[in-house]
């Protein structure tokens, strides 16, 4: 999840309301350990000190910092300038970023009661807070005025930069609005960030209760004996849910009736009884509708894909149509050969959606002999990261990796490294948060503890969340090929972080468009399977013997394999979002799933054996998580990733001059100029989509 210029400093509220919430606490605001500069290196947050009542006095006086330093802007009688007020403004929410960034951290990672609650009574107060800056007229007109002026001045290419950043988002906000419009939107953003919160409360608390308890072991006949212990508790076994539609264990569970019974849990999570977030997806469809309307866009999502590289939501429509009739070729014959393997086994029943994993991998071993069990010894955790991910990033850009034991973190789990700069000086420091738990939400991230700036002399401090099972006691960290990937992926965020060379923290590293920020991440999965990369990493955890060439190539030849339901489960999700976001103010809807339904029957893609990647009421992505009208993007953003490693094809692939290419070119521009033009920079040309369908198999 990424934040944005100005959207990321959050919300207003009075003194007397952080006197409260310290009175509350029983604390000295002077000796909150988050408004305390940290004296760790990089400035990193001391987990040791941080406990979660600090939390809310330190953002309520984070907060309070940026309106004092905000009325100081509007009350200068000198003219505007860039001194004044973009840099004035830049530097306001410098307390308050970095008190957020550890809360946001922990809100994802390792939350609890207390942290829960503060952002239940926060989400307005941010909403709030970013309200009252964006809409602030005496500010916007400073603003407007050195925007105007520009001409006049002689900035450097990136100040001038944030300057008109800083012009789009007032005005794409609302700035320009009547005084009686932005009131209407401040209760209609206020509105959405409550319901936002809602959701994604009910979703955590869904997914963590909601799966299925087994009590008869034979009936987990599939299950590797370390799944099965790790899933024990009180002589029954309890089989979590994961965010998206389709569970891991679906794959190996030969019991069909548990399968059906865990896949109707997962679909039906938050449709119905004490977590149903039915209500909370129409009304928040609504809300950003009639949003959409006052800030004068038919839709939200024309809206919202101001400043994209896709601009528009026929751009979107039109890549969807492109991509659905191949894919739906490619599933249909997937179906087929599914149904084939059900037949040779006697069976008599219909692939179903529950169904469609666990034969896929039987296809799976009898097309191309690859048996996961057989893949995961070569992949244990550790291994992968610092023998793969950490050395792709040490034999492109020249970086290397120290493991630090004296940085305190925030869980066990987590370890630490230092990088280096190949000539040896310090680049930043990574958090690596690998394993799933209870007090962690599904899916997989990065952010920043402490974001890359020139002016705050800040070096960046990064973290990648991600949710494998962890082992039982003792046992080896061995993760499925999937799980390899996404740990590539979100070391690509991180390299995009750690490489930004900005100035200013609001267009550093990974503050980017939606549809490009996922690019350097998605790029960054190709070199998991680069045979040199490979090799080093994948090796088996008990004898140390490298993967055989012939496995090697089985993984290779397998890649394209399930690609049409990979496709359409994307597509599927991908369309629902700008459906629901392409909606009038007018429009009355009643019934999520009717939505949902003729949704997805309008874009041909109403199959039954592929079910969304996520359905509405549990797509978190959109409904809390930022992505609103933007899923599309991972689409998007894998038509650049292909086409980059095409060109690196072209050029000697895996060397340090390619990578410092890239590096210089994309991943250290941050948000520093148009997309486009930075991407033909790099490529020399406009991206092409034909590398992505030839690596999908659909060409």
């Amino acid at each position: 999840m990424k934040k944005y210029i100005l959207i990321a400093t959050l919300a207003f509220v009075a003194s007397c309301d952080t006197k409260e919430a310290n009175k509350e606490n029983n604390m000295d605001i002077s000796k909150n350990p988050l408004l305390v500069k940290s004296t760790l290196e990089y400035g990193t947050p001391d987990f040791t000190k941080i406990k979660a009542k600090h939390f809310l006095p330190a953002i309520l006086e984070g907060m309070k910092l940026q309106n004092e330093a905000i009325e100081k802007i509007t009350q200068n009688t000198d003219a505007p300038t860039f001194e004044n007020t973009i840099l004035a403004l830049e530097e306001s929410s410098k307390k308050l970023d970095a008190v957020t960034a550890v809360f946001y951290g922990l809100a994802g990672a390792h939350t609890n009661d207390t942290i829960k609650e503060n952002q239940k009574e926060l989400a307005p107060k941010f909403s709030k807070h970013s309200d009252d800056i964006l809409l602030n007229t005496q500010l916007f007109a400073k603003v407007k005025s050195v925007y105007e002026n520009l001409s006049e001045v002689n900035l450097d290419a990136e100040s001038n930069h944030l300057v008109g950043e800083y012009f789009k988002n007032f005005s794409k906000a609302g700035a320009n609005l009547s005084e009686e419009k932005k009131e209407k939107l401040k209760e209609i953003n206020s509105e959405i960030a409550s319901l936002s919160n809602d959701f994604g409360k009910k979703l955590l608390d869904a997914s963590k209760k909601g799966g299925i308890v087994v009590t008869n072991k034979e009936d987990l006949k599939g299950l590797s004996d370390e799944k099965i212990a790790s899933i024990e508790k009180d002589g029954t076994y309890e089989i979590q849910l994961i965010n998206t539609t389709q569970q891991p264990s679906l794959q190996t569970l030969e019991n069909r009736d548990v399968r059906k019974k865990l896949f109707e849990k997962s679909i039906h999570r938050t449709d119905a009884g004490e977590y149903d977030t039915s209500d909370l997806v129409l009304k928040m469809a609504l809300l950003r509708a009639q949003k959409a309307q006052i800030l004068g866009f038919d839709t939200y999502a024309s809206w919202s894909l101001q400043g994209t590289m896709a601009a528009t939501p026929d751009k979107v429509f039109n890549m969807f149509k492109n991509l659905i009739p191949g894919s739906l070729e490619k599933a249909a014959s997937e179906i087929k050969e599914i149904q084939t393997e059900i037949n040779k086994e006697g069976k008599d029943f219909k692939l179903a959606a529950y169904d469609w994993n666990h034969y896929a991998e039987k296809v799976r071993k009898s097309k191309y002999n690859l048996n996961e069990d057989d893949v995961k010894p070569y992949f244990e955790m550790t291994n992968v990261l610092e023998k793969g991910v950490f050395y792709a990033a040490t034999k492109l850009y020249g970086i290397t990796f120290k493991k630090r034991t004296d940085i305190p973190t925030y869980h066990p789990d987590v370890v630490v490294y230092e990088l280096f700069e190949e000539d040896g000086s310090k680049l930043g420091l990574f958090f690596g948060d690998y394993f799933a738990r209870d007090s962690k939400r599904g899916g997989a991230w990065m952010s920043n503890f402490v974001k890359q700036s020139k002016l705050r002399n800040q070096k960046p401090v990064i973290y990648n969340v991600c949710n494998s099972p962890k082992p039982a006691e003792g046992e080896p960290a061995l993760i499925s090929f999937d799980e390899v990937e996404t740990m590539f992926h979100e070391f690509g965020h991180a390299l995009h972080g750690f490489f930004g060379n900005q100035k200013y923290a609001s267009i550093s590293g990974t503050s980017t468009a939606r549809d490009f920020v996922e690019f350097p991440s998605q790029f960054n999965e190709n070199w998991s399977t680069h045979p040199e990369i490979l090799k080093n990493y994948a090796v088996h955890y008990k004898t140390g013997e490298v993967i055989p060439a012939e496995l090697l190539q089985k993984i290779k030849d397998a890649g394209t394999f399930n690609q049409g339901y990979s496709m359409i489960e994307n597509l599927c999700s991908s369309s629902l979002d700008m459906k629901w976001h392409t909606i009038s103010a007018n429009d009355k809807i009643e019934d999520v799933a009717s939505f949902e339904a003729e949704a997805l029957k309008s874009m041909k893609l109403n199959l039954d054996e592929i079910p969304p990647r996520y359905r509405s009421t549990y797509f978190a992505h959109i409904f809390s998580g930022g992505y609103a009208a933007g899923y599309y993007s991972y689409l998007w953003t894998e038509m650049l990733s292909h086409d980059a490693y095409d060109w690196f094809k072209d050029n000697g692939l895996l060397t340090r001059e390619n990578g410092q290419k890239f590096r210089e070119q994309v991943l250290s521009k941050g948000n520093t100029m148009d997309y486009a033009e930075m991407y033909k920079t790099f490529a020399g040309r406009d991206p092409k989509a034909a590398p992505m369908l030839e690596a999908r198999g659909l060409k």
